[in-house]
């Protein structure tokens, strides 16, 4: 019991430190005049940012009304290359706003009617659910399809190379909800929207873009792909553990529609400013409609953007993407008329740069202080190691007391020594159920070799928890069983000479003929 008290208390502390889910970082008493975002005040703060967090590369487009504020590239790219306005970064889930674009061009042609059913349009589209048949287009770009991680985990799957593929994979899917009841974010509709696309236009969703959205806006540098495998440099990044970033290597995933379009900051400065309405090279109805939230069931999601206040309660809208090895943001601030995006080459969760970048610029603009903000991994990791290193000693500890946990549960029956052994299960349950949790807590599910991606530091205490564990009801099993097997031969030995004592007795106290006569 003094140990489970002990793994009681480590786990209390696995609770704060999780409930420590903030930004982190040394605050600043200087002040910043409000709407001052100039580029050498934006230079200075992503400086400042680098330094303090250790940031590998980003790039950072700012746009005010039709202007740009400036862009630039910090750092440098997993392969070395020195990141600048013209580099190539991956834009993560960025891109379904630009695929909900191409589709509302469609329809602003008369091509498609976005509350039209998806099989008017691609009747390829199938599911192992009757209620399919009534996705309307519409439904697909916000997110309110019925499709869901809980019923299609797509990122536990292995990645189809093609749109036709990755709609194909979707005959064997079920629905999570009625098709307009509820808001749920998932990919595969977006993958499903980029397939419509490419079938009414009757060209590769790639070309159609380049052609429709793309070079219509300048954006001569801009491309979607396919798979993560496509993107410069393999997708290869970094992410964050134990205040360091380490290098990794991208798994495959499908990305073209939801997360495949790759651009540089000064593409993205004039996808800003349409996005802005100042550029007017969108038509207004098509940012009307990709701007407004749907409202289903009190949803904030529109067509790839997402309606919410800034920190100083100013209204903006936004949308973030994540990749393994990249993180994105992308901000209107409709009353300022600035556009802020941000992509920086670190991972989800571990490495927010992106969000945290936007939100300083955000701060700075609206002035506020500067909070110093940092990934809160880089604090919460430094409580994870000294976890990680406690929990490894208490599992040595109650393996080296493990004999003497056994000697004193000898003669006990087996169900009470097994009930003792019970909540060693806990940390176990805990490591295994690590992705489900984080799937329960981002509506995404995945699998435990991404945790190793999203929060390395996290991963390394519930396995050493888990380890530490199972060596515990290991060691003490096996003493209990050594016991008890020593025990019984004891017994027997004993009862084998109780019964050579008991023969010899009575040998000796039968009669025996001596001299002619019996004595007893």
């Amino acid at each position: 019991m003094r140990m489970m008290r002990k793994v009681a208390a480590v786990a209390g502390l696995a609770g704060v430190l999780l409930a420590m889910g903030t930004p982190a970082g040394q605050a600043s008493a200087a002040v910043t005049p409000a709407g001052d975002l100039s580029a050498s005040v934006i230079d200075d703060y992503m400086r400042d940012y680098v330094e303090r967090t250790g940031l590998p590369g980003a790039a950072v487009a700012v746009t005010k009304g039709d202007q740009v504020v400036h862009v630039a590239g910090y750092g440098r790219t997993a392969g070395g290359e020195t990141i600048t306005k013209g580099t190539p970064m991956p834009l993560a889930s960025l891109s379904k706003s630009f695929t909900a674009v191409g589709v509302l061009r469609l329809a602003d042609e008369g091509k498609i009617d976005l509350d039209a059913p998806v099989r008017t349009y691609l009747p390829e589209f199938t599911m192992a659910d009757s209620r399919a048949a009534k996705i309307t287009v519409r439904q697909l770009l916000q997110q309110t399809s019925g499709m869901s991680d809980r019923s299609f985990p797509e990122l536990t799957l292995a990645a189809p190379d093609t749109l036709k593929d990755a709609v194909g994979m979707l005959r064997t899917a079920p629905l999570a909800t009625d098709p307009g009841a509820k808001m749920a974010y998932h990919n595969p509709n977006f993958a499903v929207a980029a397939r419509l696309v490419e079938v009414v236009a009757g060209v590769p969703f790639a070309d159609y873009m380049a052609a429709a959205v793309f070079r219509p806006l300048g954006m001569t540098s801009t491309a979607t792909v396919n798979t993560t495998t496509d993107l410069p440099g393999r997708g290869t990044g970094y992410i964050r553990a134990y205040g360091q970033v380490i290098e990794r290597s991208q798994p495959k995933w499908f990305i073209n529609g939801g997360a495949g379009v790759v651009s540089t900051a000064d593409d993205l400065a004039r996808w800003l400013i349409a996005q802005n309405g100042a550029g007017r090279t969108l038509p207004e109805k098509i940012l009307k409609t990709a701007q407004t939230a749907s409202g289903v069931a009190g949803s904030t999601y529109g067509m790839g953007w997402s309606a919410g206040k800034t920190g100083g309660g100013a209204p903006q809208l936004r949308h973030t993407g994540w990749l393994l090895t990249h993180n994105s943001a992308q901000t209107l601030l409709p009353d300022s008329q600035y556009g802020i995006a941000v992509v920086t080459n670190t991972g989800m969760v571990s490495g927010d740069d992106a969000l945290l970048i936007t939100d300083g610029l955000i701060d700075i603009v609206e002035g506020r202080s500067d909070t110093g903000a940092a990934p809160f991994t880089m604090t919460a990791d430094l409580w994870l190691a000294g976890l990680s290193v406690l929990t490894v000693g208490l599992g040595i500890l109650g393996v080296f007391r493990a004999g003497r946990w056994a000697r004193r549960r000898e003669g006990k029956a087996a169900w009470r020594v097994i009930v003792r052994l019970m909540p060693y299960a806990a940390p176990i349950a805990f490591f295994f159920g690590l992705a489900d949790l984080f799937g329960l807590i981002m509506n995404r599910a995945g699998t435990l070799e991404q945790i190793t991606y999203v929060w390395l530091a996290l991963y390394v205490w519930a396995a050493t928890a888990a380890l530490s564990a199972a060596a515990v009801v290991v060691s003490r099993f096996l003493h209990v069983i050594r016991a008890r097997g020593s025990r019984g031969r004891t017994g027997q030995s004993s009862g084998q000479r109780e019964t050579i004592m008991s023969r010899t007795g009575s040998d000796q106290g039968s009669a025996s003929p001596v001299g002619g006569q019996t004595y007893s």
